[in-house]
Order: structure tokens, then sequence, then C-alpha cells
């Protein structure tokens, strides 16, 4: 899925990451929280996903306010991981510039030697619950008469409405 975020001033930035679970709760994602998408759900915790199919004709677009998952719940999603993702997680100051490839290569094996068994989740490192505000489904049309319907949540109720392509 692409996830985009914006910072409190509005400057977007857009990226696609792994849906990891969905419900009548939200939509799940983990990430490195001191990273830049983390930031800038601190800053502005609204977001947008978009989920895109393009030999259906078929796009979803979610809006909603993000928020961040258990401790509980990222702890078991982050034990679930493979050795190396989790290894990756501690190494890896996400988004901050680095020297080289040998410099993450280095930290990836200084924490294989500090964790030889079980890794706990590093502490910034977590999930976000994206909670629906807005669902937009898209159909691809011929002539570019795309049928578009819009699904707002207001008052308790979710609102129809076919917008225009």
């Amino acid at each position: 899925m692409m996830l985009a975020t914006a910072t409190r001033s509005g400057r977007p930035s857009v990226r696609i990451l792994l849906l990891r679970e969905f419900d009548d709760s939200g939509f799940v994602f983990y990430t490195d929280y001191s990273g830049r998408k983390g930031r800038e759900l601190v800053e502005n915790p609204q977001a947008a996903l978009v989920f895109y199919w393009p030999r259906a004709g078929r796009q979803v677009r979610v809006e909603g306010r993000v928020s961040k998952v258990s401790s509980k719940e990222s702890d078991i999603y982050f034990s679930s991981r493979a050795r190396d993702s989790q290894l990756s997680a501690w190494a890896s100051q996400q988004s901050r510039v680095v020297r080289d490839r040998r410099f993450l290569e280095e930290r990836v094996k200084r924490f294989g030697e500090k964790y030889p068994g079980r890794i706990p989740r590093p502490p910034n490192w977590g999930g976000y619950r994206l909670r629906p505000s807005v669902f937009e489904f898209w159909k691809e049309r011929p002539g570019r008469l795309h049928d578009r319907l819009r699904y707002r949540h207001s008052k308790g109720r979710w609102i129809i409405e076919r917008l225009a392509p």
C-alpha cells in the first residue's frame, strides 16, 4: 500500500509499505517511530492509504486518523519477524543519512552479537493503526468515465456519494 503523511505545515510525503493487518478498527502498519513517517505522524496524525491494482483497473483510497497500536501488539508482531528483520530494526536509524552500506552491515553485526538469542523490540519501533473516516473506491471505465464512490463517516453513519471522474 502507499501511505501518505504530511508535516504540521502540510509538506507531503508518500511511500510504499506493507499492510500488516486490517479489521473493523483500522489498518495496521509498523515502522521506526523516529523515522520521517513517525515524526510526521506525531506532528500531524492524519494520513491516507492507497491500494492500486492496475490490471484490474481498481483503486481504493482510505483517509483517517492514525494512532500507535499497543506495546503488546507491537511486541507480538516484532517477535514474529525474521531475525534479520529484527536486527535491521535495531541497526537502522530510519531516514537518517549514513556514510555507506558497510556502516549498516557493521551495526547489524554488532546487534547480532549483543542479542545472540531472543531479540527484544526496540523502544523506537512499533505499529500504527489508521482508523478510516473516508473510503473512496475507483473503477476504471472506457472513455475515462470512471466510477468513483466515496464513503464518508459522519455522525455515526457512513454517507455514500458518487464523485465525478
